[in-house]
């Protein structure tokens, strides 16, 4: 349940802890840490030319009182290939510049894996009889141009790099970038068990060429390695699957957002079948410490996910921490405590592995009557942990 307050972290003695207390030097004991997700909202990489934008402010201003540790970014345009990512900017520009009276600075490394959103296929995968490869010229309101171009990339951007996502990690830990693992090319074909989208007179929704080229991760799928003081790795899992949504009798979103999921359940439990974009098969080393990291667009127990995943396929694996069902204590009409998302449904994680032990865990919100509306349709959830 989450307190009123926060406190940066938590205080053990027998644990290495962040925040205002400084980083141990031990090499046996055990590391406390802070790890979020965000979902900030379509964050287009115009609003990161200066650091003035009122919304950015804003979320920073959050993430400057909740202080993770380590904080998954999802929707963030990931910015150009020669040049700073756009949550190189963001952190350089907002989250290491107080944003308000008693709001310290946070310093963070950041990673950005590239996306499959906004990269056409070169297909109607939409079968909507149009294909239009040209980057369609963008505007505040999504047009109909943009849907007819997004439509039919490998994951719904209306141009490359939106919605992008990004780990951003404290500067005393360590990304161990020679690990990092990236299944952004993985072809939903070869998640084994798939049942591909059908037409209702049974035919297949893709045809051969379209389903010989599928690629499962709607934006990508990605296992990066964070060194602890203590020599601990933890892996953070990190994805934004498809909503469950946006289709027809065919179900092919809902049917990609459960495969997206069972795609991570696959991962750590080590299926032969899997690769990564360098061609390396397999999952998730066995014993390996975990922690899951995303919206999932998909509800526990509520919504229009297929078999109700998120518990069939997740929540049913002794290799996870028993789900500590993070709530707040600020109410917001017609939510649940538990739900992260403004159309009322949990579909934002930090889902630990066993042997991790979850201390206290919440959804942030903020009262109604902030002077300003929330910068966000969904709400930063987060965990203590202790990691072995």
């Amino acid at each position: 349940m989450m307190k009123m307050t926060i406190q940066i972290a938590i205080a053990l003695s027998s644990t290495c802890s962040f925040g205002g207390h400084g980083v141990s030097e031990s090499k046996t004991q055990p590391v406390a840490l802070r790890i979020a997700t965000f979902n900030v909202e379509d964050v287009r990489g115009e609003q990161l030319v200066g650091d003035d934008d009122p919304r950015l402010r804003q979320i920073a201003a959050i993430l400057q009182r909740i202080r993770p540790n380590i904080v998954l970014l999802n929707e963030i345009e990931t910015g150009q290939e020669d040049g700073p990512s756009n949550a190189e900017k963001f952190a350089y520009n907002y989250l290491a510049v107080s944003q308000g009276e008693g709001l310290r600075p946070l310093f963070y490394e950041t990673y950005t894996p590239a996306t499959n959103t906004g990269v056409h296929s070169g297909f109607d995968l939409d079968n909507s009889g149009t294909i239009e490869t040209a980057v369609p010229e963008q505007s505040e309101q999504q047009t109909d141009a943009q849907r007819v171009y997004g439509n039919d990339c490998y994951g719904f951007g209306t141009y490359p790099g939106q919605y992008g996502m990004a780990l951003l990690v404290d500067r005393r830990l360590r990304i161990e970038s020679e690990g990092i693992r990236t299944l952004r090319e993985f072809l939903w074909k070869d998640l084994p068990g798939t049942n591909p989208p059908k037409n209702s007179d049974g035919s297949d929704w893709y045809d051969a060429d379209e389903w010989d080229s599928f690629r499962l991760a709607s934006k990508t799928f990605a296992d990066v390695p964070i060194q602890l003081p203590n020599g601990t790795v933890l892996h953070a899992l990190i994805s934004h699957p498809t909503p469950p949504a946006f289709d027809g009798e065919e179900q092919r979103n809902k049917l990609r957002n459960h495969d997206e999921i069972r795609l991570i359940r696959a991962y750590i439990d080590n299926e032969a079948a899997l690769y990564d974009d360098s061609g390396v098969s397999g999952g998730l080393e066995d014993g390996s410490q975990f922690v899951i990291l995303g919206d999932l667009n998909a509800d526990p127990s509520d919504g229009s996910s297929v078999e109700m995943t998120i518990f069939s396929q997740l929540f049913t694996s002794s290799k996870l921490a028993r789900d500590a069902h993070p709530g707040s204590l600020i109410e917001v009409d017609r939510l649940d405590r538990t739900d992260t998302a403004r159309f009322g449904l949990r579909v934002d994680y930090v889902l630990p592995s066993a042997g991790i032990t979850i201390t206290e865990s919440g959804v942030w919100r903020e009262s109604s009557d902030a002077d300003t509306p929330f910068p966000s349709d969904h709400f930063p959830v987060w965990a203590d942990v202790i990691v072995p």
